[in-house]
């Protein structure tokens, strides 16, 4: 097992972000990236020399994987303020949950210049690197999807790939699957891709059946999924299948709509759920990058993704909130039900109430499958090349509502 970096973590934002907006009745109005940088300042959390401006990706650096076709007709929308019905029909441009706002082009190239750099900043010494303002997994090659345009995670991955890695481990925690992602790397057994996400959620995709090759995991959970069974999976899944990869950077996905208090799912999972993966998986490998995703509470976003940062650096989480990061809890605002009431700890606190339960019988079986038949690491040595690793016997199955596993 490796260590993490002795480096300290950096944090790569930008702000464009602050104002961006998808359009007043989109849940991509609120401000995210602006909070959870804002939390963080007014915490004392942060070194301005381990901020980084985050750069904006080259057309010719999406070119990587997306299109110069579909790439043109974004840079178009945003010149324009409009789609061309021809790029509506063919790249979802102005469709689909997908809307031409002002920085169109702009802001989806910031987050993946952001991710990108984050990769090539980890390739040589490692290191650890926050990019809130990442996580657009669903964005296809030629295609707008799922309100995103560009994926910032598949251009990453492909940074280290191109730097010479060869085993590399992708988590998404996010509510939805990380479809673009896991159809990126189909093909490709030096990326294996785990992702827990809501079953039955659009895009209805991600099913535990569905294995790519062998490279990847499915993990589709319930409604009213909780915090013990985050840890359930987390202990039971997701670092034993890190374990046996081994792998050389680890890139998490930590998307905030699977908390209880997001309006697009139905999950039920309180931010320490999250920190705690973020906590087990940072000494996974020597290269760690965490993004951002999705999230549609900007209380509940901003407080989970500043926490990341926290729990990154080892800070304690206090127990309320400092007057300044009150003030910036306190200045949003909400045109949802929830936002027109929002409970007092929204505002005074980061960390949520613990939300355990039973670990339900489907959980437990998702994990035990999970673990079963993993295909060896990239390079390892297998029958056909010598003699190949003992056979890891999957976890027994235990009774219904059985307690998590210790953190």
């Amino acid at each position: 097992m490796r260590g993490p970096a002795a480096a300290a973590p950096l944090l790569i934002g930008s702000e464009i972000y602050r104002g961006s907006t998808y359009g007043p009745k989109h849940p991509l109005a609120i401000p995210r990236v602006s909070t959870t940088l804002d939390l963080i300042r007014a915490l004392g959390w942060l070194d301005p020399a381990r901020y980084i401006d985050s750069p904006r990706a080259t057309p010719d650096a999406l070119a990587r994987f997306h299109h110069p076709e579909y790439i043109a007709a974004l840079r178009r929308a945003e010149e324009t303020r409009r789609a061309d019905p021809a790029d509506r029909e063919r790249f979802g441009i102005g469709a689909h949950g997908n809307p031409v706002f002002r920085e169109v082009f702009s802001r989806p190239a910031t987050g993946a210049g952001g991710t990108t750099f984050a990769a090539r900043l980890t390739l040589a010494g490692g290191g650890t690197v926050h990019v809130p303002g990442g996580g657009t997994h669903h964005g296809q090659p030629a295609r707008a999807s799922g309100f995103c345009y560009l994926n910032d995670a598949v251009l990453g991955l492909l940074a280290w790939l191109d730097g010479g890695l060869d085993n590399l481990l992708y988590v998404d925690i996010d509510a939805h699957h990380g479809d673009g992602v896991e159809d990126a790397f189909r093909d490709d057994p030096r990326v294996f891709t785990l992702s827990i996400h809501e079953k039955e959620r659009w895009p209805h995709t991600g099913r535990v059946e569905d294995r790519a090759g062998g490279h990847a995991r499915n993990l589709p959970v319930p409604p009213g999924f909780n915090d013990s069974e985050m840890l359930w999976l987390l202990h039971q899944a997701v670092l034993p299948i890190a374990r046996h990869l081994h792998p050389q950077a680890v890139m998490l996905q930590c998307g905030a709509d699977a908390l209880e208090e997001d309006p697009l799912s139905r999950l039920s999972l309180s931010n320490n759920a999250h920190w705690g993966v973020v906590r087990a998986l940072m000494g996974m490998s020597p290269r760690f990058v965490v993004l951002g995703g999705g999230g549609y509470n900007p209380w509940a976003v901003g407080r989970c993704w500043a926490g990341v940062w926290g729990t990154l650096n080892g800070h304690a989480i206090p127990e309320r909130l400092p007057p300044t990061a009150e003030a910036v809890q306190r200045g949003l605002s909400w045109d949802r039900s929830a936002g027109r009431s929002p409970p007092e700890h929204w505002f005074t606190t980061l960390r949520d109430p613990p939300r355990p339960g039973v670990v339900r019988t489907e959980v437990q079986r998702l994990a035990a499958g999970a673990v079963r038949d993993l295909p060896p690491p990239p390079g390892a040595v297998t029958p056909e090349t010598g003699p190949a690793r003992p056979a890891r016997r999957p976890p027994a199955l235990p009774a219904e509502g059985c307690a998590p596993p210790a953190e």
